[in-house]
């Protein structure tokens, strides 16, 4: 056993360099997929945080690096690790990942194309990872200057998020369930540009501004209206969730629900199909308890 564990942790490591040398900042993990070093201050509950000032390892992302000889003393401590993860957020690539899970019992894949075409977006031909349980991770970039955060099932039952402060296991990693790896075809890809439309998705709802009724939100409420009556055949429903996410998403949805649902119904949509959209939207995009 200690051979194979030997083993392991010289084909994470290899493995490791090899992202490194792409641009990606990488920690040591063990077989549990958690960062292999601990905390140096866990036994001091009055320890103030730290991101690593202390000069010590066991800040989990916090020791990233794309330094070789800062990951090979990283390994070198942790002899037991068998897997590396790849941290998120950090430059050049500012890494986000889409991670489709399988062990929910929901088809996170499915979830993802209804996500697609409600949103009008597409996923870009990127690097897929696959998990030892058939899931897969999705990495995509975001732009310098927005910080997409961490969440769990947020978009969509069996859809996480790994934003900044997060990581990503590395492909090569070796854990409890298996192995992780690359799909054919994609090992060497760059990871694409995160499409805007779902990068709006993946940020938290802005803060609702509530103020009286005046030109500009009237505006904008009636540019939303506007837009779902100038739905054509086929795309009805696509323009009432799109226009319902925004009117939530910007604090409207309560005061604009009958303009939209009237909207709706004059293009040709029942009643009960323009509410069950809406209700759709606003639970997509309202934030959960």
């Amino acid at each position: 056993m200690a051979t194979i564990d030997r083993q392991a942790t010289t084909l994470a490591l290899a493995h490791a360099l090899s992202a490194a040398e792409r641009g990606l900042a990488v920690i040591p993990l063990s077989r549990t997929k958690l960062p292999a070093l601990r905390s140096p201050h866990r036994d001091d509950p009055t320890a103030p945080p730290c991101r690593g000032d202390c000069g010590r390892f066991g800040h989990g992302v916090y020791d990233a690096s794309t330094d070789p000889r800062r990951i090979r003393e990283l390994f070198a401590a942790a002899p037991w690790a068998t897997g590396y993860g790849i941290a998120c957020g950090l430059e050049p690539h500012h890494l986000i990942g889409i991670d489709l899970d399988t062990k929910s019992g929901t088809d996170s894949s499915a979830a993802l194309r209804e996500l697609a075409l409600r949103h009008l977006f597409t996923i870009p031909e990127t690097v897929v990872v696959l998990t030892p349980s058939g899931g897969r991770h999705l990495w995509l970039s975001g732009p310098p200057d927005v910080v997409v955060p961490n969440s769990a099932s947020r978009l969509a039952p069996g859809i996480d998020v790994r934003g900044a402060g997060g990581y990503l296991v590395g492909p090569g990693s070796r854990t409890e369930h298996g192995v992780y790896g690359t799909a054919p075809g994609t090992a060497r890809l760059a990871p694409a540009p995160c499409p805007a439309s779902l990068l709006r998705l993946l940020l938290p709802p802005p803060r609702s501004h509530h103020t009286a009724t005046g030109t500009s939100t009237s505006g904008q409420g009636q540019g939303l209206v506007q837009f779902v009556l100038a739905a054509h055949e086929g795309q009805r429903n696509t323009r009432l969730f799109w226009a319902a996410c925004r009117a939530y998403e910007n604090g409207l949805g309560p005061q604009l629900t009958e303009a939209l649902v009237d909207a709706a119904v004059r293009t040709g949509l029942t009643e009960r199909e323009a509410r069950s959209t809406i209700t759709s939207a606003s639970r997509m995009t309202l934030p959960h308890p």
